[in-house]
């Protein structure tokens, strides 16, 4: 299987998202990780034998718009890094609003002073 991860802006996200479906590739996973002034985003799509993936580098305060308009199965992946780590991600069609998991502490894996 060849690989590779590509990295993009903000401004063409949602382009390179829907690019990718009328391609035909398929959405595999969505990572997010923190670092130091917010968030670095995967989204992973695969098709035939090859994957890509397209790694954006948001603020800790800058929202992004979910793909699930286009990829409704992001849903619950999204709702993970929503509330797991605190990323701002608009019109989630099926948005759980935090409560996804049963959990005590509010995005346990941001890093301190993230959502303060």
């Amino acid at each position: 299987m060849k690989s590779k991860i590509i990295p993009i802006e903000k401004n063409t996200f949602f382009h390179d998202i829907v690019k990718r479906k009328m391609e035909g590739w398929r959405f595999s996973q969505m990572c997010a990780v923190t670092i130091e002034d917010g968030f670095e985003l995967s989204y992973t799509f695969v098709k035939d034998l090859e994957m890509e993936t397209l790694r954006l580098l948001i603020q800790k305060t800058e929202p992004i718009t979910s793909i699930t308009q286009i990829y409704p199965c992001a849903f619950l992946q999204e709702n993970e890094a929503a509330e797991l780590f605190g990323v701002i991600i608009e019109g989630i069609t099926m948005d759980y609003k935090h409560q996804l998991y049963r959990i005590d502490t509010q995005t346990p894996f941001a890093q301190k002073g993230v959502n303060e």
